[in-house]
């Protein structure tokens, strides 16, 4: 064949052949069925077990209060406050959601300083008995008659100079009066140099009122961690030494042994991100959250996809994973139980906040806690003292300056993470950088503002499509409050 005539023939055939190459293949596999579609409805059914029971009974909501607000955040709960497919079971304090069949029942208790506890699929109001309690015994004193911090007495006082009245209404009425249906704001505290400036509380809410923190519970977390690395009993940069699942012949050679404590809390594990891409209430932690699974389990079986300390990838499991190494340097039993409340809670006044477990007695201080407005403010304030209160230093001054300092692998993505608290992005110039807040689903926030000794708590039943900007209630806030003066201090 002449080289003419065969150059035709090309030119004619390869079109062809590239109409006809194999496309990609994760191009030829999307998937249109839903193959985890049964454990969405089993963890469904747990989420809306959980927010029932702990709304009814650990935040002492109404029925109707729980189905108006805890439970807006589900797109089909199942009944209605007049009734349905579930049992709210008042002398056991105890839910049960969804009727009998392929799809099982989900149970959650009410324990005795820990808050509803969810059960296994398998698992009945007989089991309730068999659930963790912590039995340790409230802080004497009356916080009635304790003033403000330790307790809850508050002078009524005149604002400081350095206050403008009108805009601190202002920025109050900002948090409160918002255009988004999906934004509703329970309660709003804002606290300078430990002194309460503004408190408001939406209808239905008072001081009393617990809610659940959702991931603000990280920092809770992060602090306790900090404190056992303060004392010697953990390091940021030592191998977690974890026994990783499943267990092999020679787990010396896992590369799950390069983890240490930093690439945690730094959301840097290089951990399979198995709650992102909508698995969140399919699989991952949301089997330890709503459906009885363990939460050390779960943790433990994921696998390594990135160098640790390379990518940054907001995970539960990172989170519960560093509880686990609290566990493990507490020796767990109830040196552990008892750990939350005698090195923290207690010690500034933290009364009405429950850190839950899972039904095996592992703390959930990813997202399980519930509290108040005012014991959130009493959180910030021991930051905003630089780790110190009534003149006992808690947390070090290295701790706080670590929790502060962003990842490395959140440089691409405006610095925005530091040791699980949330910085102000590179791109903000509206509020001070030295800012830190934690961060919690439906709109839970404690700000730090270290610059003007402020405090400020919002504390939300955010649904749907959320959005609530905590750097702009930082901003209308600085509208109002000034930096202390020497003479106000």
């Amino acid at each position: 064949m002449k080289r003419s005539t065969l150059g035709a023939v090309l030119c004619a055939i390869v079109p062809l052949i590239a109409l006809a190459a194999p496309q990609p293949v994760h191009a030829q596999q999307q998937e249109s069925y839903d193959t985890w579609a049964f454990q969405r409805e089993m963890i469904q059914r747990g989420v809306q077990a959980v927010l029932m029971c702990n709304g009814l009974f650990t935040s002492n909501r109404t029925l109707e209060q729980v189905f108006e607000q805890e439970l807006a955040y589900l797109r089909e709960p199942i009944g209605t406050p007049e009734g349905g497919d579930y049992e709210v079971d008042r002398a056991r304090r105890a839910v049960a959601v969804g009727a009998p069949g392929p799809v099982p029942t989900m149970r959650a208790a009410f324990r005795e300083g820990i808050g509803c506890v969810v059960m296994a699929p398998d698992q009945t109001f007989d089991d309730i008995d068999d659930l963790p309690v912590q039995t340790l015994p409230p802080p004497p004193g009356d916080p009635a008659t304790i003033p403000w911090p330790d307790g809850d007495l508050v002078p009524d006082e005149p604002l400081p100079p350095n206050v403008d009245a009108a805009a601190l209404q202002a920025a109050s009425d900002w948090a409160f009066e918002r255009e988004s249906p999906y934004q509703v704001t329970l309660s709003l505290i804002i606290v300078q140099d430990g002194r309460i400036l503004h408190e408001r509380y939406a209808p239905g809410v008072d001081m009393t009122t617990r809610t659940r923190t959702w991931s603000t519970a990280k920092s809770i977390a992060a602090t306790l961690i900090g404190m056992l690395v303060d004392q010697g009993r953990l390091s940021l940069d030592e191998p977690l030494d974890f026994e990783w699942l499943p267990r092999v012949r020679s787990p010396e050679t896992d590369p799950r042994n390069e983890i240490t404590l930093r690439h945690l809390l730094n959301m840097s594990s290089g951990l399979d991100p198995v709650d992102n891409n909508g698995l969140e209430y399919a699989t991952g932690s949301g089997l330890a959250y709503w459906a009885g699974a363990s939460s050390v389990n779960g943790a433990l079986r994921r696998a390594l996809i990135r160098e640790p300390g390379s990518y940054w990838d907001y995970e539960n499991y990172d989170t519960l994973l560093g509880v686990l190494a609290m566990k493990r340097a507490l020796g767990g039993g109830r040196a552990y139980l008892e750990f939350p409340r005698k090195a923290l809670l207690d010690r500034i006044g933290m009364r009405n906040t429950l850190i839950s477990t899972d039904r095996f007695g592992d703390f959930i201080l990813s997202s399980q806690v519930y509290t108040n407005a005012r014991d959130l403010a009493r959180f910030g304030m021991l930051y905003e003292q630089n780790g110190v209160w009534n003149g006992e230093r808690l947390v070090s001054e290295e701790w706080i300056e670590f929790v502060r300092t962003p990842a490395p692998a959140t440089a691409e993505r405006g610095n925005q993470y530091g040791g699980h608290w949330w910085l102000v992005p590179d791109d903000r110039t509206d509020v001070p950088k030295d800012a830190y807040s934690t961060a919690g689903n439906r709109g839970q926030f404690v700000i730090v503002v270290p610059s003007h000794d402020l405090v400020i708590v919002r504390r939300g039943l955010d649904w749907g499509r959320q959005g609530f900007d905590r750097w702009d209630l930082t901003r209308e806030v600085l509208k109002a409050v000034a930096p202390p003066t020497k003479a106000a201090q």
